[in-house]
C-alpha cells in the first residue's frame, strides 16, 4: 500500500475488498495467505522485487489472476517459465503492469509507426528522466542491483516493443554511472539495425520529463512528456522534398494520467478474454536486462556513488 498501491486502490474503488500490507496498521491484513481465498478473484500486488514470485506462486496455484507491477526481474528465466506454465494450467491471468502502453501520445505514436505514414523508421530515440535519485537512495530496498536500468529501462524496452513489435536481443551499454547512488542513476543503452534505438534514463532530471523522436523516410513524429507531467504533445512532421521546412500536425494534452484507469480496465477485459496475461514480453525484458546489467558492471565496475 505504498504509492503504486494507493493509486491501484483508489482505481479499483468498490472492487477492492482488502487490503495487505505488513507495515501498514490500516491495512485489513498483514500476508496475503491471511486473505480468506473466497473472499477474492483476483490481487493487485504493487511489491519490491524481493517478494514478487513467492506471492505470485501463491496466487496463480490458487486461481487467482493478477496484476502485479514491473519489472518481473530475476537472475534467469526459470522462475518466469514457472508462473506461465502455472497461469496456463490453471487457466488464470498473470499480467505485468507497463501503464504507459495507456498513454494517449504513444498509442497515437504506435498508430501512426504501424499506419505507414513515415515510411521506413531510421531511428527511435527516447529519454526517460525523474528526480528520484534522493528517494530512491533513501528507500530500504530500491537503491539495489542495476538501480535505474529495470525502474525505467524497462518501461523503455517496453515501449520499444509495443511501438516496433520488435525484441531486439543486441542492445550494448554506452554509458552506465552512478553520480549519487550506490546503484546505477543514469544509463544510456542502444541497438544498432533499422531502426537505431537510442535509449537514455535517469533520476537527476529535476523536473520529470520524457521525449521521443521517431526519424523516418517520409518524415518524423514526436512525443514531449507524458499526461502525469503535462502538457503533453504529439507532433508528426512530414518531410518535404527535396529539402524544407516540413508540415506539422500536433495535438497537445493537459489532463490527468489516464493510464492507471485504462490499464486497469484493459486487465479486467483479459481476464473475460481468458488470457494468459503478458509473460512473453516479460522473458525478452528479463532477458536483455539481466544482459545490460552485466555489460554495466562491466562499463563502471566501480562503487562510486553515496557523495
Amino acid at each position: 500500500m505504498g504509492v503504486q498501491g494507493a493509486k491501484r486502490f483508489r482505481i479499483a474503488g468498490q472492487d477492492a475488498v482488502a487490503t495487505v500490507d505488513p507495515f501498514l496498521d490500516t491495512a485489513d491484513y498483514k500476508h496475503v495467505q491471511d486473505v480468506p481465498l473466497g473472499s477474492y478473484d483476483a490481487a493487485l500486488c504493487c511489491v519490491p522485487d524481493n517478494p514478487k514470485f513467492e506471492m505470485l506462486s501463491y496466487l496463480l496455484s490458487n486461481k487467482k489472476h493478477v496484476l502485479v507491477e514491473k519489472p518481473l526481474a530475476t537472475e534467469n528465466n526459470e522462475r518466469l517459465l514457472h508462473l506461465r506454465k502455472t497461469a496456463e494450467d490453471r487457466g488464470i491471468v498473470c499480467y505485468t503492469a507497463y501503464n504507459h502502453r495507456f498513454e494517449p501520445h504513444f498509442v497515437r505514436m504506435r498508430d501512426t509507426i504501424q499506419s505507414g505514414r513515415l515510411g521506413e523508421i531510421y531511428s527511435v530515440r527516447m529519454f526517460y528522466g525523474n528526480g528520484t535519485a534522493r528517494l530512491v537512495r533513501d528507500s530500504m530496498w530500491r537503491d539495489q542491483g542495476a538501480g535505474v536500468l529495470p525502474d525505467l529501462g524497462s518501461h523503455l524496452l517496453d515501449t520499444v516493443n509495443f511501438w516496433t513489435g520488435e525484441q531486439r536481443t543486441n542492445f550494448v551499454v554506452q554509458t552506465a554511472n552512478r553520480f549519487e547512488n550506490r546503484a546505477f542513476d543514469h544509463v544510456t543503452v542502444a541497438s544498432q539495425g533499422r531502426p537505431l534505438l537510442q535509449l537514455e534514463m535517469t533520476l537527476h532530471m529535476w523536473r520529470n520529463h520524457f521525449y521521443a523522436d521517431v526519424l523516418a523516410e517520409k518524415g518524423s513524429a514526436h512525443i514531449t512528456s507524458l499526461c502525469k507531467w503535462g502538457p503533453s504533445t504529439f507532433a508528426v512532421r512530414d518531410r518535404v522534398l527535396p529539402s524544407g521546412r516540413p508540415d506539422e500536425e500536433a495535438i497537445t494534452l493537459v489532463e490527468p494520467d489516464p493510464t492507471w484507469a485504462a490499464e486497469y480496465t484493459h486487465f479486467k477485459s483479459l481476464i473475460a478474454a481468458g488470457s494468459i496475461g503478458n509473460i512473453e514480453n516479460d522473458l525478452w525484458i528479463n532477458h536483455t536486462l539481466n544482459t545490460l546489467s552485466n555489460q554495466a558492471l562491466t562499463v563502471s565496475p566501480t562503487d562510486d556513488g553515496g557523495n
